[in-house]
């Protein structure tokens, strides 16, 4: 389901005018609904994907029609415009008539997303399993596995789905369906041996990593995915301490966890701590000696608390929490890292020292300790003034400190101090100008409305900066590990790799880190603040959800709700088929995956360098 080339997609007026409508996010979509009724499939399908991405099931009259037209790319981009918008349509009117396998899939993944569930769409989508067309088939697996995970706290799956899932996993060789079938089979708690015993022995590790989550089987494996998995859910002592020394990093921390969770024997814990070859082996190993042996670890914290790498105080921070080391967690809260410091964060006064702090993540931790707190009603200046200053800042990417801290204020119940919140009614952020709203309307018991409505992002970017990235890849550098290759999806998210090329060209990646490593799900890196809230951006990024899955190796952006990426990137160290249709795909890794594979927390991105056609990025 290719669209057009991009060099053909920026030359076409009408193809542009489309884009800007979806990239605005406005109420004037006329172009879009011109574009709708053109008999060019290009222009069809990319307005279909337009008007998806609105995500307003007002439009879905308007792309309905392109269910009939006679090309199948854009009869299936119609679908999944429909299914993203959450129409209410009836999709399962469209399978008898459907000729092609491809579009039946997609059909199938709608009926599993659609919320509510459909009448008999738990029926359909078994029967689809025996589909004649493979793609097909794979799209009634994913269609099953959508609906037993979105429904399963009020819906269990009925016996007849079950045994269709297991005998697919059965009948067919393809890696993809088996995996969506086995991960709806886990997520019913179903524990049929026969099939897991088949699915452990699979020629393709992410089939044999889920058959492990699934049944929380040991195995010894080649691939440390599955590794992982084993380690994490499996382990006893003895192996645990035997995959310490596991080749791979992630398999060698989840065992060193695995010690502490099982209670293994203190001694061998404390060699790690004491001479771990790394300081994740040793900080990571003064956790789990915690857990086990506290007053041993409690020995050996103060050698951690002031380590020079902030990671490891981080962790020692943990460490103190658990041994309830007051003193030590008062010595790290004042610690130069913002990071270290919301860690450690214990009492109202640190939390009162920390608004004075520009870091979110600190901000956050602030708020959360001071929420419900009895002197919170002191406090009010402190707090409006740092909602002041954030405010001034004018970075729309601060929101959620923003956020908590006004909410804050309003618990404090100061007149005086929620009155100064008036003129944030006028913020550009019409969230933030909304909660304020809701704030002083509670205050003064008349109805407030926010005077914005609409957030205005960076505008679009230029033609000749699109032009200038297709076929456009980015060559990311890690210190002491190698680079790898990343081929840039600009057809597919166009605003997103101009974003992510103009910040990798000024610079604005290198030195960061990957803060975030979650093995068998992503690495997360690129905030200046090295955590999950500070973001790269000043602005919000756009969504630009598409046909894209987030396969392993996938490169996405970091988002915390609809239209708020903020420059941070993730990538899929497993088939993340969960994070579709929510988060953005702009680019593939190409090469270099076994250096994607060995970074671990605190690794430095060194450089980003984009490859391209033409001119550089301006």
């Amino acid at each position: 389901m290719l669209l057009l080339p991009l060099f053909l997609l920026v030359q076409a007026p009408a193809e542009r005018a489309i884009l800007e409508v979806e990239y605005a996010r406005g109420e004037e979509v006329a172009p879009l609904l011109s574009a709708l009724k053109s008999p060019d499939p290009r222009l069809q399908r990319l307005s279909a994907r337009a008007a998806g991405r609105l995500e307003r099931p007002a439009l879905s009259s308007a792309v309905a029609p392109l269910l009939r037209s006679v090309n199948p790319d854009v009869r299936r981009e119609a679908v999944a415009a429909l299914a993203q918008m959450n129409a209410a349509y009836d999709f399962s009117s469209l399978i008898p008539l459907e000729k092609s396998g491809a579009v039946r899939a997609a059909i199938y993944e709608a009926i599993g997303r659609a919320r509510p569930i459909g009448s008999g769409s738990e029926t359909l989508l078994t029967a689809g399993l025996k589909d004649d067309d493979l793609a097909a088939r794979s799209g009634a697996a994913r269609g099953l596995e959508a609906l037993v995970r979105l429904n399963i706290k009020t819906t269990l799956p009925r016996p007849p789905t079950l045994a269709g899932l297991r005998e697919a996993i059965r009948d067919n060789a393809d890696s993809r369906l088996r995996q969506f079938a086995l991960l709806a089979l886990t997520a019913a708690g179903d524990q049929d041996a026969v099939t897991f015993a088949i699915a452990l022995r699979d020629p393709d590790p992410q089939v044999r990593r889920l058959a492990v989550i699934g049944s929380k089987r040991w195995r010894d494996d080649p691939s440390p995915m599955v590794r992982f998995e084993a380690v994490r859910l499996a382990a006893t002592c003895a192996r645990a301490l035997a995959a310490v020394k596991d080749p791979s990093g992630h398999v060698a921390l989840a065992a060193v966890d695995a010690l502490g969770a099982q209670k293994c024997e203190a001694a061998a814990i404390e060699a790690l701590v004491d001479r771990g070859e790394t300081w994740r082996i040793r900080s990571r190993a003064l956790v789990s000696l915690a857990k086990v042996a506290p007053e041993s670890a409690r020995g050996r914290l103060a050698s951690f608390r002031d380590d020079p790498v902030w990671q490891v105080r981080a962790y020692a921070a943990s460490v103190a929490r658990i041994l309830k080391d007051e003193a030590s967690l008062g010595v790290l809260a004042m610690d130069r890292n913002p990071n270290v410091a919301a860690a450690a964060m214990t009492t109202a006064d640190e939390a009162v020292r920390a608004l004075a702090s520009d870091h979110a993540g600190l901000l956050l931790a602030a708020a959360a300790r001071l929420k419900g707190d009895s002197a919170l009603k002191n406090l009010a200046p402190r707090i409006a003034g740092a909602i002041e200053r954030l405010t001034r800042d004018d970075r729309a990417t601060l929101r959620d400190p923003r956020m908590k801290l006004i909410e804050l204020l309003a618990e404090t119940g100061d007149p005086g101090a929620i009155e100064k919140l008036r003129p944030i009614l006028a913020d550009r952020d019409p969230v933030i100008a909304a909660l304020v709203a809701k704030v002083l309307t509670a205050k003064t018991g008349k109805a407030i409305k926010p005077k914005t409505t609409r957030y205005l992002p960076e505008p679009f970017p230029s033609e000749a900066s699109l032009r200038s990235l297709e076929g456009a890849r980015a060559v990311i550098t890690i210190k002491g590990l190698g680079a790898f290759t990343a081929q840039l999806l600009t057809e597919e998210a166009p605003a997103t790799v101009a974003a992510f090329g103009g910040l990798a060209e000024k610079g604005a990646y290198n030195g960061l880190t990957f803060h975030r490593v979650v093995p068998n799900f992503v690495l997360q890196g690129g905030s200046p603040g090295a955590d999950e809230y500070d973001a790269l951006t000043s602005e919000f990024m756009r969504d630009e959800l598409g046909a894209t899955g987030h396969e392993r190796g996938t490169l996405g952006i970091s988002t915390r709700g609809h239209d708020t990426g903020d420059g941070q990137i993730f990538v899929n160290l497993v088939d993340n088929w969960r994070l579709d249709h929510t988060y953005t795909v702009f680019a593939r890794t190409i090469s270099g995956m076994d250096v994607v594979d060995r970074i671990q927390e605190g690794d430095v991105i060194e450089t980003v360098r984009i490859d391209r056609r033409g001119e550089p990025f301006r």
